[in-house]
């Protein structure tokens, strides 16, 4: 009962005051109009006239004001609306207070230019005496959360770390909404740093203090600006609803987000801005059907913070996200290793600039150079390295398996030994699903890759310093350079048919973070003891995806229809290529992990020694450039590795003892792998 009488009074407090400074609004209006007709010298006759005219405008404008209900308004959150209700509500009263000046009282002494003059004062002294407590609401946040009049950070940098810089995508009438719900917000999760106009049509220009920077296609282009200005945002707000982009432009900016490490998150439809407004996680999963495999991050974190930590291969898809995560977990020092200068260059300044407390050196060098590796590793003695140089692309490798050998046989090897001879807690080796069962370059050589790392993990058994290789393996990373999503993309932009190589055709599919989680858990859990020695761990990723389901399922998210809008084209298995592909090599053992979501597959091990002999020839006939001669040696090795897990396990045991798989489940037996091109082994 308290509550309410105190609420009612507070109400009409707030109603009297109101009133109160209307009644003053409509005499000084009145008074100033006249005022300002006569250049200021009104004669007392005027005058008399004057002070009989005020309180009938009084009268007729708080009437006025009663029934169009200004009095019931919540003016600290006015709109336009507001603000032309208040200027209809000048106008009549006005006119009102005219009329009934006419009626009572001679008004030929009252110009014809006064009641123009005086509506137009009027409303803006309603209008400012109302628009006040917003101005000093807008001006308090922005104090507090930092804000200078141009919208960049000036104080309170402990507010502002705790919010996402997010940029906001769509039409500016759709925009307005969403950064009013911001501004209305008490502590928004968001700050928006720059708008994509999906019209183009005003550019240069500015939305509620925040700058309109491009169109939808200039997104890259807009994020590398803002990255100059320290202000890289970490998601992209889609302001359009779940149906608002026009063709392509929804897959484009999800792939490209996907590709500049931003989230993205979609805002309600325009019809339901006055719902609960809740943002909407939207990604490249949504192609896969399945939801993302989550794991515990604090694992990683224990692992990783205060650590020397190597990444090879940073500037790559998978590299680059690997030091995105690894930088969040707070490492001693972050060292970058990759070949080609400008990607080593942009993964080198997102960490700088987002996580500017962790000592980040970028260096170029090729895991092909030994002796630069061995001095690379010496100089920063990492302590755990996660190797994801490789050359990757099937076609490519299959039609340049000399420089394919050179990277992912001879690389991998060099960053293994560096490693070894750096004294490592732990090197992790991205490997791919292809190493199963090979039938290509690519996957062969990625398969001698795994097989050295888990000869050098089991030569440490039983010494409680030795160093731990491991080896990752997953399946195709959606959005990565050069996979099916990009391709796809530039297909749609040209409304050109989406080609696939096989109407049957599947494939393990997995996001870049979905990797990169696999990876460092791997390297976490087998530190904490929870990974033996010698064995591969494999995400579950679920069943495997037709391509041409993906291929659907894009041409639907751009808002067409597959097969009318947009056909899709078979154009035939690629050399090197299987028609599906596999998780587990027939010699491996599918064992359950410790790790939730994840399977571990146990291979029968081949000696270190078996490699040294063969990996000195397969290094002669790359100098040599002798591409038949490299392609015999590489599936000769992995013939041989096939031939000596098979049929010399003593030789095994002779190396390292007695193989733990031997009491393991049973094999799994893989399905015969079609392929087209290549060699048939």
């Amino acid at each position: 009962m308290d509550e309410n009488w105190l609420r009612v009074r507070r109400l009409s407090r707030r109603r009297i005051a109101y009133t109160a400074y209307d009644a003053a609004a409509i005499t000084v209006a009145l008074t100033g109009a006249v005022a300002l007709r006569m250049n200021g010298q009104v004669p007392s006759g005027m005058m008399a006239s004057l002070s009989h005219a005020i309180p009938i405008f009084l009268c007729s404008g708080l009437t006025i004001f009663h029934f169009t209900g200004l009095y019931s308004r919540i003016w600290r959150l006015a709109s336009v609306s507001d603000v032309l209700r208040v200027a209809e509500a000048a106008m009549a009263s006005v006119m009102v207070g005219v009329f009934a000046l006419v009626i009572t009282s001679d008004a030929r002494w009252l110009p014809a230019s006064v009641p123009v003059i005086d509506t137009l004062l009027l409303t803006t002294l309603l209008v400012a005496g109302r628009g006040w407590q917003r101005i000093v609401r807008e001006s308090r946040r922005q104090l507090a959360l930092g804000w200078s009049p141009i919208g960049r950070t000036t104080h309170r940098q402990d507010r502002v770390v705790s919010q996402q810089r997010a940029l906001v995508v769509g039409r500016p009438e759709h925009v307005d909404l969403v950064l009013r719900h911001f501004e209305v917000s008490p502590d928004p999760a968001y700050r928006p740093v720059g708008i994509l106009d999906v019209d183009s049509r005003d550019l240069d220009t500015r939305l509620r203090r925040v700058p309109i920077l491009g169109g939808a296609d200039a997104i890259e282009h807009v994020i590398d600006k803002l990255t100059a200005r320290n202000e890289r945002p970490s998601c992209i707000i889609l302001a359009e609803g779940p149906d608002g982009f026009p063709g392509r432009t929804k897959v484009q900016l999800v792939t490209a987000a996907h590709a500049l490490g931003l989230s993205v998150m979609r805002a309600p439809s325009p019809a339901r801005i006055h719902e609960p407004f809740e943002l909407e996680p939207i990604n490249l999963a949504d192609l896969l059907d399945r939801p993302q495999a989550r794991l515990d991050e604090s694992v990683v974190i224990r692992a990783l913070q205060g650590r020397r930590v190597m990444v090879t291969g940073a500037g790559g898809t998978i590299g680059r996200e690997l030091a995105r995560q690894i930088a969040a977990a707070g490492p001693a020092e972050l060292v970058l290793l990759d070949c080609g200068e400008f990607n080593l260059y942009s993964v080198d300044m997102e960490i700088r600039e987002n996580y500017p407390d962790v000592s980040c050196k970028a260096l170029l060098c090729s895991i092909r150079q030994r002796q630069h590796v061995m001095a690379v590793f010496q100089k920063h003695r990492p302590e755990y390295v996660f190797h994801a140089a490789a050359l990757k692309h099937v076609p490519l490798v299959e039609l340049n398996i000399c420089a394919g050998v050179q990277t992912n046989v001879i690389g991998t090897r060099n960053v293994a030994d560096a490693a070894k001879a750096a004294g490592v807690l732990a090197m992790v080796q991205v490997s791919t699903d292809k190493a199963v069962n090979p039938v290509g370059a690519m996957g062969a050589t990625k398969r001698l890759g795994e097989l050295y790392t888990q000869a050098l993990d089991l030569e440490g058994a039983g010494l409680p310093d030795a160093p731990r290789f491991m080896t990752v393996r997953f399946g195709n990373v959606l959005g990565s350079s050069g996979s099916l999503i990009p391709l796809f993309e530039r297909q749609l932009a040209r409304r050109a048919p989406l080609t696939v190589t096989h109407p049957e055709i599947t494939r393990y599919f997995m996001t870049v973070h979905e990797a990169v989680q696999l990876v460092l858990h791997s390297m976490a859990r087998a530190m904490e003891g929870d990974l033996k020695r010698g064995r591969i761990v494999v995400l579950d990723m679920g069943d495997p995806v037709k391509i041409i389901d993906i291929a659907r399922r894009m041409i639907t998210l751009a808002g067409l229809v597959p097969d009318r809008d947009v056909p899709i084209e078979i154009v035939g298995l690629r050399p090197g290529e299987k028609l599906y592909e596999e998780l587990f090599d027939e010699g491996e053992h599918r064992l359950p992990s410790a790790i939730d979501g994840v399977f571990e597959a146990e291979p029968l091990p081949v000696p270190l020694d078996t490699f040294k002999s063969s990996f000195a020839r397969l290094e002669q006939a790359i100098l040599m450039h002798d591409e038949d001669r490299v392609r015999e040696l590489l599936f000769d090795m992995v013939d041989a590795s096939r031939d000596t897990i098979t049929a010399t396990p003593r030789v095994v045991e002779a190396a390292y003892g007695p193989n733990p798989a031997n009491d393991a489940s049973p094999s799994i037996t893989p399905r015969p792998a079609a392929m087209a091109g290549g060699p048939t082994r």
